[in-house]
């Protein structure tokens, strides 16, 4: 069986951290975010993969090659026109001459969940939809079931029937490009995959499995933190760096090569920290924390469930909790970023100058490349400060800053 990872998309909703790189490449847990989906597809016995690109399409191409350092063979194709998610699917029809696996490049599946479908379709013998519950299924297609087939399709509807929703990971028959071949645009001038299946719904069974465990959807920067604790659990620790024997770590902890953990650091897993990094003296990385390549985190610096990207520096005296931040960041002495409001209350962020709700108690900042802060400056929760700004000493910085801008 060969692997279809759909991950062309530009990620525009994920600015300002795709700005300078494509959201698959997007770091989390460590690696790259399609790293993980690649990995899902390896641990099931998928080594022949189609990944579909489009934005910074070379960049995907440099990271992965042909995909033999990663165990699987690679194979590419290039997606010009965003043509919705039937068009993209049917760029492989000459492809595959059996069943394929076809995975939505910014779903977040375990192991076993990848596994579990492939098991099911061998026992039906026929394509199948995965499936998960969801608390508020307005935003994904609803699925209504009937003696474990699909029955309907209700796309992102204001009442729900139900919690069940598409997970985005299907195994699909080749019947599925005849379906995709009758299908007309959709009133948003898209080929929608979600009118394929009706077709193919009239002419035989879109069979469905029940996801066991954990699953998300990727949609915003936020995301990425909830993504990076599912991808962690289960973490094995692994030290290839050097630790002080007057630092102390707890739990699964991972460390590069060519990493050093200086004395009174004191760290607990599951975290992850890059190769040639310089973490402490005294630094305190707490639970959920996924530090880059090359990074720099020190005296009496504390890091709280955050991922943080290569080459960015936490030098001194800062905190940073429940956020985000890009690639060659430097913050200055004192900086401090809020991310628990004082009612306790959901993070509200301002997306397109209107409030929205994060769905997080607490969530500090989503931060994009080569932004500086001055000593003593501090960030409000639910923040997003855009690639190439700086944040002066002492400044508040609050709401959504743009590109290149300077707060004083």
């Amino acid at each position: 069986m060969k692997g279809y990872i759909l991950a062309a998309g530009e990620g525009l909703r994920m600015r300002p951290l795709t700005s300078n790189i494509p959201k698959p490449l997007l770091s989390v847990a460590g690696k790259p975010f399609l790293e993980h989906n690649i990995g899902a597809l390896k641990a099931a016995g998928i080594k022949d993969i189609i990944l579909l690109i489009g934005w910074k399409a070379n960049r995907i191409r440099e990271h992965f090659g042909d995909g033999s350092e990663f165990g699987v063979r690679i194979e590419y194709v290039e997606q010009k026109e965003r043509l919705g998610t039937a068009h993209a699917i049917s760029m492989i029809r000459d492809m595959v001459d059996s069943a394929f696996f076809c995975l939505y490049g910014d779903v977040v599946l375990t192991h076993g969940a990848v596994k579990g479908i492939v098991a099911h379709h061998r026992k039906v013998k026929g394509s199948v939809m995965a499936l998960t519950s969801v608390p508020d299924p307005r935003r994904y297609g609803c699925i209504r079931v009937r003696d474990g087939v699909v029955a309907d399709i209700t796309e992102k509807p204001e009442v729900p029937e139900g919690n069940l929703v598409n997970a985005g990971a299907y195994v699909l028959e080749p019947a599925i490009f005849d379906a995709i071949a009758e299908t007309k645009k959709s009133v948003r001038g898209e080929y929608e995959v979600t009118d394929s299946f009706r077709i193919m719904m009239a002419r035989s069974h879109i069979y469905t499995h029940l996801l066991s465990g954990e699953w998300m959807d990727v949609a915003r920067p936020w995301d990425l933190l909830e993504a990076n604790r599912m991808l962690m659990e289960g973490l094995e620790a692994k030290v290839e760096g050097t630790v002080s024997d007057k630092a102390t770590m707890i739990g699964p902890v991972r460390v590069g090569k060519g990493s050093e953990v200086m004395a009174g650091s004191y760290i607990v897993g599951p975290a992850i920290i890059g190769r040639d990094c310089r973490i402490g003296p005294n630094a305190y990385i707490r639970p959920s924390t996924s530090i880059g390549d090359g990074c720099r985190v020190g005296n009496s610096v504390e890091v709280k469930n955050s991922i943080i990207m290569d080459g960015t520096k936490v030098p001194h005296l800062s905190y940073v909790g429940d956020s985000v931040i890009g690639e060659r960041c430097n913050l200055g002495a004192g900086t401090k970023i809020a991310n628990l409001r004082l009612d306790e209350k959901e993070v509200m962020v301002v997306i397109d100058g209107k409030k929205t709700g994060s769905g997080r108690r607490k969530l500090g900042a989503i931060m994009g490349d080569d932004v500086k802060t001055g000593i003593n400056a501090t960030i409000d929760v639910g923040t997003i400060i855009g690639e190439n700004s700086f944040i002066g000493m002492g400044a508040l910085a609050k709401g959504t800053i743009a590109p290149g801008s300077k707060v004083f």
